[in-house]
Formats: structure tokens, sequence, C-alpha cells
């Protein structure tokens, strides 16, 4: 018995439109849907598309699908992706304002959150119906190119201030005190029909933290480089950020007017960090600038919106606000001021946002020139008013519905928050590395690396690069000669990087910043026992740690040369205990002059083991015969602590 095709269509309950492309596929011609189907081609189609069914309900079981009766309300968005309503109400505002949380949603907002969090989502044939019946038509918000917001980084004194001034044609160095930039500010500049946004961040190192914040607010990095000076450790430090950020990077070397400028030799040591010139085979753009003459600033512009185009940077600017908070002041007049670079979507007087754990209602908006705004698009940097307290620098900014969502979102995160100190935030370090690896949370091990000769840091780097394993790799995002600084700790924040030193110091600052941050620092003596403990978390097993304990300190009071003996100077224990089993470190000035154990300890003539804290007694240390009244000598020991 034959049937025709829409026909069989109906009895597999599909299109008939589906079922001709279907056959077609096949290679079973059919010309229309009364076309006539034989019962051998029945059968054959039957059993077919059964098998495809089957297939697609087995891919299904793998991918997270859901399926929609009825169009969900953020209550129950919420319980279907299992977050709390205040995320519910965070994600679903990134698309529009919703004023509740009980109604339906629009079906592609719905659809786009799903999405976010990659779940695939069928509807019901009921609700099909019902979006059909609604009219519900399917429109995307318009996408418009995006103007591309670049960052300035460099070593100081190598004209990253200059090089804005130029671009600006404003003069930025004379008001700022001994020509360092002393916040960072976001510029529009348009040039040949070409909009930039310029974020200028400091170039000297007491403002590190904020240059970190700049790389991470930008689309494009552009490092100076002085063509009399070469690639410093700050320049090193930019280029590590930016890399953390996974930025682009076009490169300015500047100062090319000078005498004694050579271009070939920054060139070449640009590409020891795999930056790499397009005219020596790479794919780095370099602009070879004066920022002093304005020599070589159009080409440098022209290479940045080559740069943008390749991204292809979008926006939608009829979507809510969202950017990023790139500087923060109080004014004694206006209150709390943040200057915000609104990254998508557009903002306008009386906008609701949250930023932070901070909230409020736009009440002034000042552009970059000092003009106040109504209203503004993408790509653009505003001073607001109207926050309820200070955000930070780096926050991310959205707008809201209205201030119950604000304050609902807020709470929210608030016990987010509350949770994260409860429990503090697992970073990486040697002690769990095999635990965090065999978990499979960990594919490649960050690590910086401080060293106090630059032999030592090629052997070291060399060696922990090849010690990878099949779990994971281990890559130096950063490494230096010198102390550990803060900076060296917030880049290990920011990339989750363990920090290893080689006969270096870490400064009370980066300690301080260490501990809070819960990053691991470990320090070394002896290569051997840095690669010996690398390679025992990969294997996962170390022995106990060796952990420093300050027992007591002592000052020096007064000096006696004894015959026979030599320095013996009068000390005063100012806290603790000190022991003859101890080992001691002597600092004059806060610079370590002796460090180990060969010293004696007297009272009243006589040698004795041990000293407690507000008691007087006599120190020789055999090697220091050079010994000052105010020196400090530190009294230490290890104890051990298991892993």
């Amino acid at each position: 018995m034959k049937k025709r095709v829409y026909e069989v269509a109906e009895d597999l309950k599909i299109p008939t439109k589906e079922l001709i492309i279907f056959l077609k596929k096949e290679g079973i011609n059919v010309k229309n849907h009364m076309s006539t189907l034989d019962n051998e081609t029945i059968e054959i189609i039957q059993e077919a598309i059964t098998e495809e069914s089957r297939e697609e309900d087995k891919d299904k079981e793998k991918r997270k699908v859901i399926v929609l009766e009825k169009m969900p309300s953020l209550k129950d968005l919420s319980k279907h992706l299992k977050i709390p309503l205040s995320k519910a109400m965070q994600q679903v505002s990134k698309f529009a304002n919703i004023y509740s949380v009980d109604k339906e949603l629009p079906w592609q907002i719905a659809q786009k959150v799903y999405k976010q969090y990659d779940y695939e989502v069928d509807i019901s044939t009921k609700l099909k119906k019902v979006l059909k019946s609604k009219k519900i038509k399917e429109t995307e918000h318009a996408l418009v190119s995006k103007s591309p917001a670049i960052t300035i980084v460099g070593h100081v004194d190598h004209g990253k201030t200059t090089l804005l001034d130029m671009i600006r044609k404003t003069n930025v160095t004379k008001k700022e005190a001994g020509g360092i930039t002393q916040h960072i500010g976001a510029y529009v500049v348009e040039l040949k029909k070409n909009r930039f946004v310029f974020i200028d961040t400091p170039g000297h190192e007491a403002f590190t933290t904020m240059r970190a914040r700049g790389v991470k607010a930008t689309d494009i990095v552009v490092l100076v480089v002085a063509a009399d000076d070469g690639v410093m450790p700050q320049t090193v430090e930019a280029i590590n950020h930016a890399r953390a950020a996974n930025v682009p990077i076009i490169v300015a070397i500047n100062k090319t007017d000078k005498a004694n400028a050579n271009i070939d030799k920054v060139k070449k040591d640009l590409a020891k960090y795999q930056l790499v010139p397009e005219d020596w085979g790479g794919d780095t753009l370099v602009a070879e600038i004066s920022a002093l003459q304005g020599k070589g600033i159009n080409e440098l512009l022209e290479l940045i919106s080559i740069q943008a185009e390749m991204l292809e940077l979008q926006v939608t600017p009829e979507l809510p606000a969202s950017g990023i908070v790139i500087e923060t002041k109080l004014d004694k007049r206006k209150g709390i001021l943040a200057t915000v670079l609104i990254q998508d979507g557009h903002l306008g007087i009386g906008d609701y946002f949250v930023v932070g754990t901070a909230y409020g209602k736009v009440k002034s908006m000042m552009d970059d020139k000092g003009n106040n705004l109504k209203h503004v698009g993408p790509s653009t940097p505003v001073e607001i008013t109207g926050f309820n307290k200070m955000p930070l620098a780096g926050d991310i900014f959205q707008v809201v519905a209205d201030d119950h969502f604000a304050k609902t979102i807020i709470d929210g995160r608030e016990s987010e928050e509350k949770k994260k100190q409860n429990k503090s935030q697992e970073k990486v370090s040697l002690d769990n590395l095999f635990e965090e690896m065999t978990k499979g949370k960990i594919k490649e091990l960050n690590m910086i690396l401080k060293c106090d000769t630059q032999g030592s840091l090629d052997a070291i780097k060399g060696t922990l690069s090849n010690m990878g394993n099949e779990e994971v790799e281990i890559k130096v995002i950063h490494s230096g000669i010198g102390a550990i600084t803060e900076t060296d700790i917030m880049l290990g924040s920011a990339s989750n990087a363990l920090i290893v030193g080689f006969n270096v110091k870490v400064d009370v600052n980066a300690q301080k910043l260490a501990k809070n941050e819960k990053i691991d620092v470990r320090i070394y003596n002896i290569i051997y026992d840095l690669v010996d403990e690398v390679k025992a978390a990969l294997k996962g097993y170390l022995k106990p740690k060796l952990e420093e304990v300050v027992n007591g300190k002592a000052e020096v009071r007064e000096i006696f040369k004894i015959p026979k003996i030599g320095i013996v100077a009068g000390c005063y224990v100012t806290e603790g205990k000190i022991s003859t089993k101890d080992y001691i470190r002597v600092y004059h000035e806060d610079s370590k002059i002796y460090e180990g154990k060969e010293f004696s300890l007297k009272r009243f003539k006589e040698d004795v083991k041990e000293v407690n804290a507000g008691y007087e007694c006599g120190i020789n240390v055999a090697k220091v015969d050079d010994l000052q009244v105010k020196d400090i000598i530190v009294f230490y020991n290890y104890r051990e602590v298991e892993r």
C-alpha cells in the first residue's frame, strides 16, 4: 500500500518539509508533499528516523538540557540553574531591566542566561503554540563596532605621559608633581574618523597596583620602550601583566630622535620576551616614535586601528550599561566620585546600578573634558556620583531595574563575601599541588621566580620549565632579579601562581599582602632543595616542612673589646628568650651583616645557655668584629610542620 509524503509525515509526527529534506538527503527523489512512497521505502524511513531520534536522545542525556513547559520567571530561573535569586537577577540585568521576580521573562533573555550556564533549552509543543499565538518575534539587538580601550604601560621615564600628551594635545606632565601621573585617567580621543579611549596608567614603581587595574580594563596595551634605555624591569612587569590579562600588545619604541638611540637592540631585547616585530618575521606590531617631537604618532594610531579591526570589537548600545571602575575618590562637596569606563550598553541619569558591594542611582555624569552628560553609550569614561559607599577600582559596574533589585543583589554578594571569608579561597601551593592535580583542578602550574643573580635565574628557570609531567605543565609567568615585592604578590594572586625566591628577601609589605591573599611564597638558599621540593610536590609526597620561628631579639647597647676574645656586645633582650641552640641574624640599620650559629652568651662573665627578655647579657659573634650600638640580633630556629 502506497502513501503520500504528507501522510507519512503525519504518522511520524514530523513536519512535511523536514521529511522532504530527509528523503532528498537519503537519495529518494520526491517532487512535493503529494508524491507517493511504497511500503518498503516507508519502513526504511521509519527505521532511519527512529535511529536518528535515539541518537538525539543519547546526545541530550550527555548535554545539560532544560525542557520548558512555560516561560520561566526569575524565581524559576534560579531553581533551574541552582543559583541564588540575587545571582539570577544579576545575570538577567545584563540583557534587560526586569522589574518583577515572579513575572515571565522574555524568551530571548531566558535563553541567553541558560546558555551562559551551558544549558540547552527545549520548549514543549504547548509552549510553542503559546509563543506562536502571542506572535512573539525573535528580535536581536543591533551590534555595532566598539571603540578600543587602550592602556599605555612601560618603565618609568620612558615617555608614557608625553606620548598621551601628544595624542590628546594637552600637557599633563607639567601639571603633575615630578612629571609622574598621580592617578589613572581615561580620555576619549577622536582622530581621523577613529575614536579611541586611552587609559593612562602610572609608570612609577609606587603605583604598580593601579597599573595592573588599567590593564584589566583594556582591549589593547601600548608598551612604551625608550630607544636609549631598552627593556627594563618595569617593562617586563608590564608585559607579564598584559599577558596574564590576555591582552594584545603593540610596542611603541620611543625617543628614537636621541643620538644614543639603538632601535635594533630594543627589538632584540623584546624578542627575548616573545615580542618579535613583523619586520623580523614575527607578529608584534611595532611603531618607532618620538613622543616629544610628535614623530610616528599617526603610524602608531594606524597600528591601533588595525589591531582593533583584527579583534572585531562589538557592543550592543541598546542593552543596560555595564563597565569597570577605573578610579575612585572622595570629594568634600560632591561626595563619592568614581571614574567608570562604560564598556557596553547605555547609561542615563536616574539609572540604578550595582558595583561590587556598593549600589546607587546615577545623580550626575561628567566626561573627561568636564562636560555634564545625561546619556552615554559604550566605550565612554565618565565620572559618576550617587554611590551609597565607596566602590573599589576594578569592580564591575552594572545597571539594574530598580532600588529593590540593587539591594537584593548586594545582599546576595555580601552573603557570598562572608562565606568566602569563612572558607578562605584556595590558592595553589606545593602542599596541595598533588591533590589538586589528581582532582583535575590544575592543568598548568604558574610560577613567579625571583633570584639574586641572572645566572641563578637562568639555571632555575630552565630546570623548572622542563619539570612538568602528564598531569600538569609548569609555566614561569614572570621572573626577575631582586627581592619579592608587592607587584609579584599581586600578579601571583591574579594568576593563581606559586612564588619562589632563591637567595632573596620578601619585603615587609609583600609579606603582609601574601598573608592576606593567601599566596604560597617559598624561599630557598640551595637550588637542589628548590628543585627537589617541586619534584616531590608533582609526585605527591613532601617531607615535613621546616618553618622558621623567631624565639627572641636582643639590642646592642654597648661594645666591649676583650683581649683574646675580641668584640663582645653588651645587649638587652627585648623580646622572647634567646638561646645558644638558636641561629642568629645580625642587622645593622636593616642590613643583614651576619647569619649563622657561631656565637656565645655570657652573664656576669659566666657562659650561659639562655637569657630571657628583660635581662642583659654579653654576646660574642665569632665572625663579626664591627658590631655597633643599636644593632639588632634576631634569634631563630626551625620546627617541623606536617604537610
